[in-house]
């Protein structure tokens, strides 16, 4: 554990209710053994999406679409969300769930390679969540600050990746720890590391010029 257990249970009682929805996926998701952010970090992606006023956000990993739904729900009507994910299965279940949430229609879904996906997107975006392979984060790194628009925001999610960055081993502490160090060092970031379940890294493009 990252956090405290307590405190993690404390943070748990201070959020607001949420749609029985966001409940059901947290139950598949703990049953199935899918990685999701959990409703504390949940929240905080929604207050980050609301401070920074973004609309056109891109999510790198979505799975059932349980971060998709807390950013789209905090973006609004007119907002315009990514789903990625290589697994046609996952995204049918996603779609169901956006549905009943009433968020479909701010979604567009890939299925597929998310790197490539989100470099075949036009224009920039407000907001990119990194929540894919950890393997695969030093391409996000490669790719994404080019993709955000100056005044927005790049959240990489494991950032602490159970504690591994502390002696990174193997390739995906390596590559989440060059990420974290690498963005925090870039002078058009201004980056903090968020040590919420297992930590996000939050990079805010600075608006040069």
């Amino acid at each position: 554990m990252i956090v405290n257990p307590d405190i993690e249970r404390f943070l748990l009682e201070l959020l607001p209710e949420r749609n029985p929805v966001f409940h059901e996926m947290e139950q598949v998701a703990a049953r199935q053994n899918i990685p999701i952010v959990g409703p504390v970090v949940g929240n905080f992606l929604a207050q980050l999406v609301r401070i920074a006023r973004a609309r056109r956000i891109f999510e790198l990993g979505s799975a059932i679409g349980y971060s998709t739904a807390w950013l789209a729900l905090a973006a609004g009507p007119d907002a315009e969300v990514h789903y990625t994910d290589w697994s046609g299965d996952k995204a049918a279940v996603a779609r169901e769930y956006l549905r009943r949430l009433g968020l479909l229609d701010r979604v567009v879904f890939h299925v597929g390679d998310a790197v490539e996906a989100l470099r075949a997107s036009p224009g920039e975006f407000d907001f990119i969540f990194n929540d894919i392979e950890k393997t695969r984060y030093l391409e996000v790194l490669e790719l994404a600050p080019a993709k955000l628009r100056p005044g927005g925001l790049l959240v990489s999610d494991n950032a602490l990746w159970h504690g591994r960055v502390l002696q990174p081993s193997d390739e995906s502490s390596r590559q989440v720890w060059q990420l974290d160090y690498e963005l925090s060092r870039r002078p058009d970031f201004v980056t903090s590391l968020v040590p919420l379940r297992d930590g996000l890294l939050v990079a805010f493009k600075l608006m040069h010029g």
